[in-house]
């Protein structure tokens, strides 16, 4: 909840707080309803922002920027996917098609997608028997590829032809990619070399 800006917060309200009166049809004041908010700099250390969190028996934390501008906010699903990667609990869409064709031909991949997923697909061995890394998913294979995290908007070719497209991605990982296979392999089938 905030005042005339975004950047004038004055708490937050708990859904489970409204949706007694709302059940029971009777009109509420919002402001007995509001809860404190905590602000946070964006240099707090991971770990010592879930321990004041906790203190505070709070889930969200508003993310203040030097100027006291507001940058976000974090909750404690957040901070913790930092630490141990994505966590899928009953309100995330599960799954979801990993690939995706599309009218060009191409394919839009969660970067999570297993690489044996597109190598089923495409009756092709994207990874090679000696390869310096081992990596399971087709982000990992792209930073492989990149020998780093990629941007989003780069491209990379395999050396089978197949170009991965970064559409999605953090500093830490990549998130979706777009395939696109050499034209001799665009109706499926084995590519080149395989």
């Amino acid at each position: 909840v905030y005042r005339e800006t975004l950047d004038d917060v004055i708490g937050f309200v708990h859904v489970k707080d409204v949706l007694g009166p709302v059940a029971e049809r009777r009109e509420t004041k919002l402001a007995p309803l509001l809860r404190k908010v905590l602000f946070v700099a964006p240099s707090a250390p991971i770990l010592d922002l879930l321990v004041q969190m906790r203190q505070a028996r709070t889930h969200i934390a508003v993310v203040v920027d030097e100027f006291g501008g507001i940058d976000g906010l974090v909750t404690i699903e957040d901070l913790i996917e930092e630490i141990v990667g994505e966590i899928e609990d009953e309100h995330d869409v599960a799954g979801g098609p990993s690939l995706v064709e599309r009218s060009d031909g191409s394919l839009i991949a969660d970067a999570r997608t297993p690489i044996e997923v597109l190598e089923e697909h495409e009756g092709a061995r994207l990874r090679r028997d000696g390869d310096q890394e081992e990596v399971d998913t087709l982000g990992g294979l792209v930073s492989s590829l990149a020998g780093r995290v990629p941007k989003r908007g780069e491209v990379f070719a395999h050396p089978l032809g197949i170009e991965f497209e970064v559409l999605d991605a953090d500093p830490r990982r990549i998130k979706r990619l777009r395939v696109r296979r050499p034209p001799a392999a665009t109706g499926g089938g084995a590519a080149p070399g395989a």
